[in-house]
């Protein structure tokens, strides 16, 4: 190989070493950019929702029972039924408990032959929920944003067995009171940390899909 061949190579290895560096500093720039880019995309997220992960749809649930002692005979539902004001759900002795209100029955006694006494709490035959109440529940530390939370707050929810599908709602109440009202007195410096019950309201006829009992996680946006 001649020298002006051999310093032909050269340039051509510095060449293709200098284009290298050049991609890979443009590749570095690029995700260092991606990472600005995302971390401001979070922190503006974040300045603006308040994220509870703690959540689950819940409503009130509504035991049902005999007004006197008897023997189950029999049940006329199956957990996940609809029923309406005045259907019956089971009898008990010579008498038919029936439901005082239309909603979802949410689990049944099924135990034929057991003896029933309200009085001794043994009473309930099956539990409902008003569908229509249905509220996605969280609980939210008061150090975690409780502060800025609003009632009327619109709000985006999660439902862990619908995996990333989102859903909408607005804040319906905010718990006066903490989940535990006991005060509990420490000599060290940490101070206890009580949780707050709030609740959001969303459409049940837009989301039939959604459950008593699902977990969930909330992001509130701040007003």
């Amino acid at each position: 190989m001649s020298e002006e061949q051999h310093k032909e190579v050269i340039t051509n290895v510095d060449k293709k070493t200098n284009k290298g560096r050049g991609l890979v500093l443009a590749l570095g720039a690029t995700v260092v950019l991606l990472l600005l880019i995302g971390g401001g995309a979070y922190w503006y997220v974040s300045s603006k929702t308040v994220y509870i992960d703690q959540s689950v749809i819940s409503a009130p649930v509504t035991d049902l029972s005999p007004s006197s002692p008897g023997v189950l005979e029999q049940v006329f539902v199956n957990v996940g039924d609809i029923v309406t004001v005045g259907e019956p759900i089971a009898r008990v002795g010579d008498q038919i408990v029936e439901a005082q209100t239309k909603g979802e029955i949410v689990s049944v006694n099924n135990n034929i032959g057991a003896f029933i006494n309200p009085a001794a709490e043994q009473g309930t035959v099956a539990s409902m929920v008003d569908p229509s109440q249905l509220r996605v529940v969280g609980h939210l530390d008061e150090n975690k944003g409780l502060s800025q939370v609003k009632v009327g707050d619109p709000v985006i929810f999660t439902v862990d067995a619908f995996g990333g599908k989102t859903f909408k709602g607005v804040v319906d109440e905010i718990s006066p009171t903490s989940r535990s009202s006991a005060v509990v007195f420490s000599i060290s410096n940490q101070r206890p940390t009580n949780e707050f019950d709030v609740k959001v309201r969303f459409s049940t006829t837009a989301y039939p899909e959604l459950k008593n009992g699902m977990s969930a996680r909330i992001w509130i946006y701040k007003q």
